[in-house]
């Protein structure tokens, strides 16, 4: 997952948080609360971009108006220190969390700090976004890609596959974001340590060509964006926002296929109004809440709702096989090698 803006920010589409040191000062009203004709308030934590979560919030307290929904978004490093931080103390400050990489949910599933969606409606999710225990899911998927600037690099010279961007002919020319800094990165790294077809014979080779390490994903799609470095590694969406806005820039799905992350969804199990929580995930997987995903410029979890415009339909991308236990065991020894290939 992109490695979003991480400053503090706390703010809702109806209410702002009091603070963005502190916690809601009701962590989620009791769903017993719609029983009296009051508003159930429901906390997200979520590294959404703030306009993209408003958007999706304005229209889910449309839905359902006896719910209201404020929000703390930060990066997922953030947010993760900020929930072992309330941990520590008492109680997770939220019901609902929405961010990052399924590995990300797991260590939070094997913590026992989440709740089984049972009145999440996850039957139009396809496979690669659901978790067999139920304790969370997917809402989009955000493959990582191969982009290049149409400005520097002809169509025909453009890599077509991660093996491609391990031609000298590309050194100099690259930039992706940095593991050690960036969830996402560190995830895809560890998806190329253990695919077959890659290995760490591919992260050596890519190291040789000595690509820019950009912080995050952010900056890493400017580079290519301004042709400084014409072809590099990124999150697809950003790719499409910046083609969106003029700049000469294109996206290649990798032909060995594409590691991807599904920014889960969970309920945690301290929370007190997980009725409404789950009802907020069932939008959010909902045909209204994935249409705005794809309006959004993100890829949907379900195939009956298209794909952004330009885009292939999501059965026709290639995802790359993903074990999460493999995967988060070997995620720190994925990115020291990382280091080590580009120094």
């Amino acid at each position: 997952m992109p490695r979003f803006l991480t400053a503090c920010a706390a703010f809702s589409a109806v209410t702002l948080l009091a603070s963005c040191a502190e916690p809601a000062s009701e962590k989620g009203v009791s769903d017993n609360s719609a029983a009296s004709g009051e508003k159930t308030t429901i906390t997200v934590y979520t590294s959404e971009p703030e306009e993209k979560v408003d958007e999706i919030n304005a229209a889910f307290m449309e839905a359902n108006p006896d719910i209201e929904v404020e929000v703390y978004r930060a990066g997922t490093g953030d947010l993760n220190a900020r929930i072992a931080t309330e941990k520590e103390s008492g109680d997770i400050g939220a019901d609902v969390f929405w961010a990052a990489d399924a590995a990300t949910f797991e260590k939070y599933a094997e913590a026992g700090d989440l709740a089984e969606l049972t009145d999440v409606d996850a039957e139009p999710v396809i496979d690669q976004a659901k978790d067999s225990k139920n304790l969370y899911v997917g809402t989009r998927i955000i493959p990582t890609v191969i982009a290049y600037n149409t400005d520097v690099i002809d169509e025909a010279d453009a890599p077509k596959s991660w093996a491609d961007l391990t031609d000298p002919k590309y050194k100099d020319k690259l930039v992706m974001p940095n593991p050690a800094v960036s969830g996402a990165a560190a995830f895809n790294t560890s998806v190329w340590k253990n695919d077959p077809a890659l290995g760490e014979e591919w992260i050596t080779k890519l190291g040789a060509n000595a690509p820019m390490i950009a912080e995050s994903n952010g900056p890493a799609s400017q580079e290519i964006a301004s042709g400084s470095r014409p072809a590099g590694v990124v999150v697809d969406y950003l790719i499409r926002n910046l083609a969106a806005d003029g700049s000469p820039v294109e996206t290649v799905y990798a032909t060995e296929g594409v590691p991807y992350i599904t920014e889960p969804a969970g309920v945690f199990a301290d929370s007190e109004a997980k009725e409404a929580a789950q009802t907020y995930i069932n939008f959010l997987l909902s045909e209204e809440g994935q249409k705005l995903a794809v309006e959004q410029s993100y890829l949907p979890v379900r195939q009956d709702v298209g794909t952004p415009e330009g885009t292939p339909e999501l059965k026709d991308i290639k995802l790359m096989d993903q074990d999460l236990k493999t995967i988060t065991g070997d995620k720190d020894a994925a990115v020291e090698l990382f280091q080590n290939a580009v120094k």
